[in-house]
């Protein structure tokens, strides 16, 4: 499907044109959907309503939910400029697995009449779940949420947020539409007949080339997603793997630890200590708030223009200030030392392994020898045991997360670069999305500072405490290393010895 171009807005604002607008977000408690809900209450204060999809979780009532939602840190400075900012802000209790997305009747009705704008955020990132929970989530959510745009008389743009590892068996990205292996209503479809024994048998071939069910699922939702294409205005974002802040909500904020941050939270730990990836792979990141200011433009931009095409774009770094693994390495170290954890396994030193015998090396010595070694001292004292189960976990993971780390994918990005020029310069300042003006060094101190501030919850009162555990995890580091080295030789020259 040919991208078409468009030109700059000039008759109207992107503050202006979210002026009274209605809008209907789902995934809104999760990472980006909190960044998305305080930007749009911050920067678009005119705006009239914001419905929230918040499911039942852990037992835990949607009411009860939005509550704790409110008190999220990501909202510190939004509170601080409209202390009454949530009010415009309405829950809608339900959930995309449950038949009409579990809406009340009452609601539903008030949304296919009021609502202007809808943003289709909830997925699951799991790259591993069954092929059936997976197009349960992130397909049949999907076709639910389009079902309810459908119904609405005034809506004026649906924004469906992909990845831009959607059809990752692709090389080169381009900004389009691609058709799934499969269509995706034939899928849906066969999960209502066939049974979960035969279905788990044919999920190998049935995703075939792509390496699991979230890029597979991904895929077959864009396909539903485009099929509505010409019934409204339709927005297609793809952003690369979203890490945490880069201004805002507050730099360096996070509140998951999926991807890279992942990596570098077990790490962080001692925990990990080696990892399989190519040095010359370049990780493609993006700052939640580059997306966000990005979601927030394309749905501004694709709803003046009114396009009968899916307008796609894809929000990726794409050789602007791109972030290596090896380049993270070093960085990481250096604002450790200087915003260590509080609590660490041991002293934290990861490296990047190019070939892949010589990470299971060292996954033998320093990932599952260690591990036994503390379970079987916990066992010895009557503790519980968990380090080798934490252990096969983190290299399932690790095994997930090889395919990503070992390969380097193109992503054309020039629909998504043009969002700067179609707004003006005083809403560039607000909505940027230049990853050109970002300064790496400042980003990533920030980047492991949130992580511990944010993430783990730990005060900054705490650092000089952790500083000095981090220097004596350090010293026991260098003595255990040089103790074992020459246990080593003395061994190796005792065995000569023999021979002579």
């Amino acid at each position: 499907m040919k991208q078409t171009t468009v030109t700059k807005m000039t008759s109207m604002g992107v503050r202006e044109f979210y002026a009274g607008k209605k809008i209907f977000i789902t995934g809104a408690t999760g990472f980006m959907g909190k960044v998305l809900v305080e930007k749009l209450l911050r920067s678009c204060p005119d705006v009239e309503t914001i419905y929230i999809l918040v499911r039942r979780k852990k037992g835990q009532s949607p009411e009860a939910r939005l509550e704790a939602f409110a008190k999220c840190r990501a909202f510190e400075k939004l509170l601080e400029q409209d202390a009454k900012a949530f009010r415009k802000v309405r829950l809608v209790p339900g959930d995309i697995l449950e038949d009409n997305l579990g809406i009340p009747d009452i609601i539903e009705q008030e949304l296919q009449k009021e609502c202007q704008i809808v943003v289709n955020n909830a997925a699951c990132v799991s790259f591993n779940l069954p092929i059936r929970k997976a197009v349960q989530m992130n397909t049949m959510g999907t076709q639910k949420v389009l079902q309810l745009a459908e119904k609405m008389k005034k809506l004026e743009v649906f924004l469906h947020v992909s990845t831009s590892f959607c059809h990752d068996y692709i090389d080169v990205l381009e900004e389009k539409v691609y058709k799934a292996k499969h269509n995706p209503l034939d899928i849906i479809n066969m999960l209502k007949w066939m049974d979960d024994h035969t279905l788990a048998a044919l999920q190998p071939e049935l995703i075939k080339p792509y390496p699991n069910t979230y890029g597979y699922t991904k895929s077959l939702s864009e396909d539903l997603v485009s099929q509505y294409s010409g019934k409204f205005p339709i927005a297609l974002a793809r952003p690369s793997i979203v890490i945490p802040a880069y201004k805002e909500p507050l730099a360096g904020w996070t509140d998951n630890i999926n991807g890279p941050s992942g990596v570098i939270y077990a790490a962080s730990r001692g925990v990990l200590r080696s990892m399989y990836c190519k040095d010359s792979t370049k990780v493609d990141t993006v700052p939640v708030d580059f997306v966000i200011n990005a979601l927030i433009l394309l749905a501004c931009v694709t709803a003046c223009e009114k396009p009968k095409d899916v307008r796609v774009c894809n929000i990726t770094q794409s050789g602007v200030n791109e972030i290596s693994w090896v380049k993270a390495a070093e960085y990481w170290p250096k604002f450790l030392a200087k915003y260590p954890l509080s609590y660490s396994l041991w002293y934290p030193e990861a490296t990047a392994k190019n070939y892949k015998l010589e990470h299971q090396i060292h996954v033998f010595f320093f990932h599952m020898l260690p591990a036994y070694f503390i379970d079987l001292l916990l066992y010895l004292l009557g503790k519980k045991t968990f380090m080798v189960h934490v252990y096969h976990k983190m290299s399932h993971g690790l095994e997930v997360l090889e395919y990503y780390n070992t390969r380097t994918w193109i992503f054309k990005n020039d629909y998504f670069k043009s969002l700067e020029h179609r707004v003006s310069e005083e809403e560039n300042e607000i909505f940027y999305t230049d990853f050109s003006k970002v300064v790496v060094e400042e980003f990533m101190e920030n980047y492991i500072k949130g992580m511990r501030e944010f993430y783990c919850k730990e005060d900054p009162s705490t650092l000089p405490e952790a500083r000095k555990l981090h220097r004596r995890l350090y010293y026991l580091h260098v003595f255990t290393k040089y103790a074992f080295y020459a246990l080593c030789i003395y061994f190796l020259f005792g065995l000569i010895g023999k021979f002579l």
